[in-house]
């Protein structure tokens, strides 16, 4: 079970470094195959297509992401009670967290998925949207903790605002890969996180 068990994270993890590199369609069965060093026969033993692998790739990067958020706004709890700090301290502590990666994120698969949705079966699709939705409800649920306690400065959709923390993180993303600048998604999420601040600290009179 262990060997097989390897194989399969081995053909992900080639699989995944491709398509972040140059997308699902420009990626082919071949090389993810010639990479892995096994036989085609092996590859279809662990995926029957490449809806198959997709499917797979999209489950093992939600399942990274969602412990990652996890673990991060626990760690922020941790240090504040107060639920807007500790939405601040999280958003902070994610910046630093792909600041210090010293060859910056390799990418969102999510993006990857969706921008050559065409190539893939409604399952495929329904994944994506699934785990986009889950992340707008894991925000909002914060952002509706964060409004019993701070009355917001300006009238907002809780849902948009908990879709934004995910269009910053993977548009930071995007940045950061067309100007080759580490940086680019790190500044993102700063801003985002003095934006949270305007929006719900109290006015002053």
């Amino acid at each position: 079970m262990t060997e097989k068990s390897d194989t399969r994270t081995r053909i992900l993890d080639i699989a995944e470094a491709a398509v972040l590199e140059k997308g699902f369609e420009a990626t082919s069965i071949d090389e993810i195959v010639a990479g892995a060093q096994i036989s085609r026969g092996g590859f279809f033993y662990h995926f029957k297509d490449k809806n198959a692998l997709a499917r797979a790739m999209l489950e093992r990067y939600i399942a990274v992401e969602d412990a990652l958020y996890d673990d991060l706004f626990a760690r922020a709890r941790e240090l504040s009670d107060d639920p807007l700090h500790s939405m601040l301290i999280g958003l902070k502590m994610l910046a630093e967290m792909l600041a210090d990666m010293p060859n910056g994120h390799p990418g969102c698969v999510i993006a990857a998925t969706a921008y050559q949705d065409r190539l893939f079966d409604n399952g495929v699709r329904e994944l994506n949207r699934q785990a986009i939705l889950s992340w707008r409800r894991r925000f909002r649920g914060m952002f509706e903790e964060i409004s019993l306690v701070y009355q917001p400065n300006e009238n907002v959709n809780l849902d948009a605002l908990g879709d934004m923390v995910s269009s910053v993180v993977e548009g930071g993303l995007v940045l950061q890969r067309a100007l080759r600048e580490n940086n680019s998604a790190s500044e993102q999420i700063m801003l985002l996180r003095t934006y949270l601040k305007l929006l719900f600290s109290p006015r002053a009179n």
